[in-house]
């Protein structure tokens, strides 16, 4: 892809340290607003399903899965922190959390998409894919 970036990231208490490939950069950048993510809150980047390596730390990632089990939601045992996650909507794409990724910060982004996961598209096709914008202004 012409927009690849590699990023070194891990969560909150060292646990977990990762090497990952955005497919577009920090460009894909997005919430989402099914019951899940809207109670998590994180912004996530778009990585293939191959793209994260992992330096140390796998062992200690747990799985949460709910509703179909499709996306599988991984998160550090030791400080509770979400990682990434394997995506319903395209199962061959994971969502890295950008708060993970070192030097980047959610408030990095002045506007962010949000995907509409009250009516997924895998649940129905004829809704609208984008749910609104979350917009960051510094003060």
């Amino acid at each position: 892809m012409a927009n690849e970036t590699k990023h070194s990231g891990g969560c909150h208490c060292g646990t977990v340290r990762f090497e990952v490939t955005l497919s577009d950069g920090l460009n894909s950048a997005s919430r989402c607003t099914c019951s899940y993510c809207s109670m998590r809150g994180a912004v996530a980047v778009t990585a293939p399903l191959g793209g994260i390596r992992f330096m140390q730390g796998e062992d200690a990632l747990t799985l949460y899965q709910f509703n179909t089990r499709t996306a599988k939601h991984y998160f550090c045992r030791v400080c509770g922190i979400y990682t990434y996650h394997q995506r319903r909507s395209n199962p061959n794409e994971l969502g890295v959390n950008v708060a993970c990724l070192d030097g980047i910060s959610p408030f990095d982004f002045e506007k962010i998409i949000v995907n509409n996961g009250v009516s997924h598209p895998s649940d129905d096709p004829d809704a609208p894919a984008i749910a609104g914008v979350l917009q960051f202004v510094r003060r």
